[in-house]
């Protein structure tokens, strides 16, 4: 499934549309849809950190706005029945007032006041998110749940966001996400990486979570606890400024291309690890160490010329793009200035389902 970075609020239109929406006893599509779409971005951002992967990522959000038309469906139809009740005399606002108590999220009941009366939608959408996560989470298939380190029957890379290599969008890369903090979140338990992200990224209260990890507020907050030491405890490279990589990239691009062992050799860090995720069934290519590595560089050089370099998560990477077609994404991670990991994702389905798209014509500025 292809997604696109946005989607107007005519998609939700049409998706309301879908699922059957009145008009006429429910609040306006295009009013619910801006709503929701003044808050995509940020759910976006919530699911990613959650689930490592792009495609689901706007799966989970699109889920929660199914949620969001179908709580709007229910408030309005209980807004009604109350009505009826008032104009036949009947007595049950009492009753009604209490169901609208609960918003109904597809699982367990939230709290909240009703679509129409709900005190922070923001807050409401984020605790569904991380609830559609969740689920998804704890229902991925064992390829998804084996931990990447080497050994493994196969390697999988988490999503990366890949942007042209653009000077004007280095202010983006403050909110991006690094390929080291993604595959520490891929270690955690589903529970421990919901109350990390949730609480430690996006500042929800324990005491929102602890309802969607079925714990007390205390237990949801050891949850997170000891998410946070092992993300601290992981061996996460020390940042290298984007000047340093870009000399870096534009060395490795001239070495590749000239083939010249001794070049790329320099470059990288003595424990160096390159892994290759190919897609799903196919083996696993781990090499570590600096000279191992460097002695693949035939096959780095096989698609040099159609190689350029990229903002890859939050540094710089390269991405090889033959006749325009995107067939492999290099994530180098680095450590006081040095290579440390080569992460390839040469999975070209899934660089497609990751909406990675490039010019026609490789770009002749290096970086």
């Amino acid at each position: 499934m292809t997604h696109s970075a946005e989607q107007p609020a005519s998609t939700y239109a049409a998706t309301a549309a879908a699922v059957h929406v009145d008009a006429s006893t429910h609040p306006p599509t295009a009013e619910l849809a801006a709503r929701f779409e003044a808050e995509r971005g940020r759910l976006r951002s919530v699911a990613y950190r959650m689930l490592g992967s792009l495609s689901e990522a706007e799966d989970a959000v699109q889920e929660s706005w199914l949620r969001l038309q179908r709580t709007a469906d229910r408030a309005a139809d209980r807004a009604a029945d109350r009505v009826g009740d008032r104009v036949g005399g009947g007595d049950s606002a009492g009753e009604s007032a209490g169901a609208d108590a609960d918003i109904d999220t597809g699982s367990e009941s939230d709290s909240g006041a009703g679509i129409n009366g709900v005190q922070n939608l923001s807050g409401w959408l984020t605790t569904v998110v991380g609830r559609i996560c969740l689920d998804m989470l704890r229902t991925r298939t064992s390829r998804r749940e084996d931990p990447l380190e080497p050994g493994g029957a196969e390697t999988r890379v988490p999503d990366v966001v890949v942007r042209p290599a653009d000077p004007g969008q280095e202010a983006e890369l403050a909110d991006s996400v690094g390929l080291a903090l993604l595959v520490v979140l891929d270690t955690l338990a589903p529970a421990e990486r919901l109350a990390f992200v949730l609480h430690d990224m996006f500042a929800v209260p324990f005491e929102e979570l602890a309802p969607i990890v079925e714990r007390t507020p205390a237990a949801t907050r050891q949850l997170a606890s000891r998410a946070r030491r092992r993300v601290r405890g992981a061996t996460i490279p020390a940042t290298t400024d984007l000047a340093r990589q870009r000399e870096v990239v534009e060395a490795w691009l001239a070495a590749t291309r000239a083939g010249d062992f001794e070049a790329l050799l320099a470059l990288l860090d003595p424990d160096v690890l390159l892994r290759v995720d190919a897609g799903p069934g196919t083996a696993s290519k781990l090499v570590r160490g600096a000279l191992e590595v460097a002695g693949q560089a035939t096959y780095f050089g096989q698609l040099v010329d159609t190689a350029c370099a990229a903002f890859v998560g939050d540094g710089v990477g390269i991405v090889q793009a033959p006749r325009g077609q995107v067939v492999s994404v290099l994530v180098l991670t680095f450590r006081e200035g040095w290579v440390s990991g080569v992460d390839i994702i040469a999975d070209p389905p899934r660089l497609a389902a990751m909406g990675v798209t490039w010019p026609l014509e490789p770009r002749e500025e290096r970086v």
